[in-house]
């Protein structure tokens, strides 16, 4: 792979690190237990918020899940395995790697 295009990969894949660390840490408050008090809250309020910290924590799942993803990506540029498919051994088109450079595979077996 072209070495330049490479810088390219890494260089969005550590933005998207350092831009799901910013979304970690913004919504830290969301995935907060929610506090049971009837006196300020009514039920449905806290069923609300209930509802607000499991889509939140949900979100922060899929994020570790994105996390591991390009720490995966960046290991294998780091072994001059990246763009190469993990399963077949075939080149992963440049496409695809655009569309998602966390693409292990290629379409083939991708599928």
């Amino acid at each position: 792979m072209d070495r330049l295009l490479l810088i390219k990969f890494r260089e969005r894949l550590d933005q998207e690190l350092v831009d799901l660390d910013s979304a970690d840490l913004a919504t830290e408050e969301d995935r907060a237990p929610v506090e049971l008090d009837q006196t300020s809250v009514g039920r449905l309020s806290r069923m609300d918020a209930m509802q607000q910290q499991a889509m939140a924590t949900a979100q922060a799942r899929r994020r570790a899940g994105r996390r591991k993803a390009i720490t995966a990506a960046l290991r294998r540029m780091d072994e001059d395995e990246f763009g190469w498919c993990q399963a077949c051994g075939d080149e992963i088109p440049v496409g695809r790697l655009d569309l998602d450079p966390c693409a292990a595979n290629c379409v083939s077996c991708a599928g």
